[in-house]
């Protein structure tokens, strides 16, 4: 995958991310409803590839807004990763040095990476989680579940410790995909799968757009690798 390609495709992924989550405060109050509407014209243009570094300035600008708005990233992981991307696209079209437009693609490939590798060190130092007692919680007790009858789930502890085990020998085994381009194909198929399946189960539907916006410049940074160093 070619540079220019893996930041088109990281672009329109990330503005597909940006309307579904502000498709959601067209309903909230008016400053809410004003910020995110042109939000959404912001992304319709980015998707359309029309002077794609001024809204991409202007995205960042509005983000900056945002946060000041909510105080800080108030839909957590997913907001942070939103930022995250739109960061890394911003300063790939502005910096005029072509070495450090790749490292900004890099860069947000190693974070990707990182994003998953920590997330299941995390898990696995954690003994609620090496006993699936943490997902059982989650089932039970959160208000994540999007059908009081998934709770049914938390009846069934050896299926949810094999569960546990396969998310967190899936994210701390992640990085090893790097060493071929099918296992790391195959390993964002499961990641996308884990991630619809988050969104089905636990209505975290803003993940699954917004992480998958930053799997082209894996892709390409995984071939920049393997063909010469950045």
């Amino acid at each position: 995958m070619s540079f220019e390609t893996a930041l088109r495709l990281t672009e329109i992924l990330m503005a597909l991310a940006f309307l579904q989550a502000s498709s959601e405060h067209l309903a909230g109050p008016p400053r809410d409803r004003m910020l995110f509407s042109i939000r959404i014209i912001l992304s319709v243009l980015l998707l359309m590839g029309v002077m794609v570094p001024w809204v991409l300035a202007a995205l960042c600008l509005l983000a900056l807004i945002i946060l000041h708005r909510f105080q800080g990233p108030y839909n957590g992981g997913s907001d942070k990763m939103g930022l995250l991307v739109l960061t890394c696209l911003t300063l790939a079209h502005f910096v005029p040095d072509p070495v450090w437009k790749e490292r900004m693609l890099g860069y947000l490939a190693v974070q990707l990476v990182l994003c998953y590798f920590i997330s299941g060190e995390i898990k696995i130092i954690n003994s609620e989680w090496r006993r699936g007692r943490a997902l059982q919680d989650v089932f039970r007790f959160s208000a994540y579940p999007v059908s009081e009858g998934l709770r049914d789930f938390a009846n069934w502890p050896r299926l949810l410790w094999g569960m546990s085990w396969a998310v967190m020998l899936f994210e701390v085994l992640f990085p090893i995909a790097l060493l071929a381009q099918s296992w790391l194909i195959l390993a964002l198929c499961i990641a996308a799968l884990f991630h619809l399946a988050n969104a089905i189960f636990f209505g975290l539907n803003r993940f699954f757009w917004i992480w998958i916006s930053a799997y082209p410049s894996l892709l390409w940074f995984q071939d920049r690798i393997f063909n010469g160093a950045i």
